[in-house]
């Protein structure tokens, strides 16, 4: 499956509080928490994110608490994968749970700046900076995982398998 999409790019420890603020907690609605995605830290993020535009994190992405509501708002915003040196584990594992796929490329990530083009395979784990003709090579996901995110989440997995 391959990507494209513009970047938006946010460094080291972006935490769970910073993608959905708890203040923003109360609803369980995926664009109603789409609507308040990155806030804190980027109030351009929701009104200006495209359908496949691609979030780009630095070291520890997703770190803080183990909350779902931060990979759902980035995947309510249209963000169809995020791409980072490093994820806190439970990110990682939520993101996978609720379909939105990530990967990681180490400090690779430093040569990706806003506003680059990436073209994503998620087959295979290349990604290419259109802009700037940069390649990068992350473990490509496992077919398991590569099918929850193409079936939306585990939970349709289940449904979609069982």
């Amino acid at each position: 499956m391959s990507l494209e999409g513009k970047v938006w790019r946010y460094g080291d420890n972006i935490d769970t509080d910073v993608i959905i603020p708890a203040r923003y907690l109360n609803s369980f609605d995926p664009k109603e928490l789409a609507s308040h995605c990155m806030v804190d830290i980027d109030e351009t993020f929701a009104d200006n994110v495209r359908e496949g535009d691609i979030m780009v994190g630095g070291h520890n992405f997703g770190c803080g608490s183990s909350r779902e509501h931060a990979p759902i708002a980035i995947k309510a915003s249209g963000v169809p994968v995020v791409i980072a040196a490093s994820f806190a584990r439970i990110f990682y594992r939520n993101a996978i749970n609720v379909g939105l796929p990530v990967l990681e490329i180490g400090d690779d990530v430093e040569k990706i700046k806003a506003g680059d083009v990436l073209d994503v395979d998620l087959s295979t784990g290349k990604i290419v900076d259109k802009t700037t003709g940069d390649v990068f090579q992350a473990p490509p996901l496992p077919g398991f995982i590569q099918d929850i995110a193409k079936a939306g989440g585990l939970i349709n997995y289940v449904k979609e398998y069982k």
